[in-house]
């Protein structure tokens, strides 16, 4: 009988920075089964525990802006701009009718074109 190798997906390295936006999640809760285990953060700063030399991170609970102490970076994931913004990138904006797009889209163009109205600019 062959043995089939097996691959397990290696996360890279990840450092973050003060600002990053992560997704978090509270180990023990996961596993425990209970609900709320899993949140959105900013990091607020890095720091080394002594005993052992691990880099943990202080982050900032933005659901209610509640202070996280010590997250381990096993845990945490970053939340890329490109991710957040890719309904805008992806925007239908040659549509005339902006129910087409997301309500995030319609606020950046907007915002862009320094308009109040609910109506895209008509095409020359």
């Amino acid at each position: 009988m062959a043995q089939q190798s097996r691959t397990q997906a290696v996360r890279p390295k990840t450092t973050y920075t003060k600002g990053d936006i992560v997704l978090f999640r509270d180990v023990e809760r996961f596993w425990l089964g209970q609900p709320g285990h899993t949140f959105v953060g900013r990091v607020e700063r890095s720091w080394r525990r002594a005993e052992t030399g691990k880099v943990l991170y202080d982050l900032t609970e933005l659901s209610g802006n509640r202070a996280r102490a010590g997250i381990d970076p096993d845990y945490m994931r970053l939340l890329p701009a490109t991710d957040a913004m890719h309904d805008i990138d992806t925007a239908p904006l040659s549509e005339p009718d902006t129910g087409a797009m997301t309500p995030a889209a319609v606020a950046w163009l907007r915002q862009h074109l320094g308009q109040d109205s609910s109506a895209l600019p008509a095409r020359l």
